[in-house]
């Protein structure tokens, strides 16, 4: 199965009804029970409002409540079209691409884009990674802030990230690369058992302590970065390298306030790897709550 694409998509939601009626369609559908009447119910459409009624006593469902389009102005169709180009962007949309596609103004197009990536890591969720015979790197990035010299630098800020072998990332912005601060996280996100693959950062010394199989890689000493047993964190790296790419090259900057949005969603991407054609129904179809 293919992705879809632009005129595929306009077919589906050629107009803000469809969008509404896609929304309600996916959340409730006919036959929803009334929680007013507590009676399946079939539902009308009502014009006056962005809402459908209960056949039985009148009360009215809103679709767009308890998601990211609720409280806007902007047409239901340019948020849908806005998520499609998320789905089929490699290196992510930055707000002023929105700004040109949906021909709104650059405060819009920003807050639409942070709310699609919320909803992105809320879809995504954060279930924990490894278990017992299960492979998870770990590794740490800088991104941002000065470089002087090509090399390290100042004001940058930590990501941690976690690849399952062959499966899922999760990516942390932490405040420090201290050993009490990474094992915490490594605790509540890889489950004990796992084989942690990792370098010769002293922060990750004391996994090994906390019922993980910790196996470090000196890529110091090695020509290649795979250690003699297999021991790698080429996955994660390579994370890595296509979230700084696209950072620099689709937003220029993310400021440390807004990094964690821009990882997750990269994080989403990148976890559906393997079935982007998923995505667009995906995001269309599952709202949970934001922050849940």
């Amino acid at each position: 199965m293919k992705q879809t694409n632009v005129r595929q998509f306009f077919a589906q939601f050629p107009t803000d009804e469809a969008c509404l009626a896609h929304l309600f369609n996916v959340r409730f559908g006919q036959g929803h029970t009334c929680p007013k009447c507590e009676r399946a119910a079939k539902w009308y459409r009502i014009k006056a409002e962005l809402a459908f009624s209960c056949q039985w006593c009148g009360h009215h469902i809103h679709p767009m409540v308890g998601s990211i389009f609720e409280k806007s102005r902007t047409p239901l169709q340019l948020w849908f079209y806005a998520i499609f180009l998320f789905t089929t962007s490699r290196h992510g949309v930055s707000g002023k691409e929105l700004q040109r596609q949906l021909g709104v103004t650059y405060k819009t197009a920003w807050r639409m884009a942070a709310m699609i990536r919320e909803h992105m890591a809320a879809v995504d969720g954060e279930s924990p990674l490894g278990g017992e015979g299960q492979v998870v790197e770990i590794d740490e990035a800088y991104v941002g802030g000065e470089t002087p010299n090509g090399y390290g630098g100042r004001n940058k800020t930590i990501v941690l990230g976690m690849v399952e072998r062959g499966g899922d990332a999760l990516v942390k912005v932490v405040p420090n690369m201290k050993g009490e601060t990474v094992k915490k996280i490594v605790k509540e996100n890889i489950v004990p058992g796992a084989e942690v693959h990792a370098d010769m950062h002293v922060s990750f010394d004391q996994i090994g302590r906390e019922g993980y199989d910790l196996r470090r890689i000196n890529k110091k000493a090695l020509d290649a970065y795979v250690g003699p047993n297999g021991e790698t964190v080429n996955s994660v790296e390579n994370f890595w390298r296509h979230l700084k790419c696209s950072i620099k090259g689709t937003h220029i900057s993310v400021s440390p306030k807004h990094l964690e949005r821009y990882a997750k969603e990269f994080e989403y991407r990148f976890n559906r790897r393997m079935r982007p054609e998923t995505m667009l129904d995906e995001l269309l179809s599952r709202f949970p709550e934001l922050g849940a």
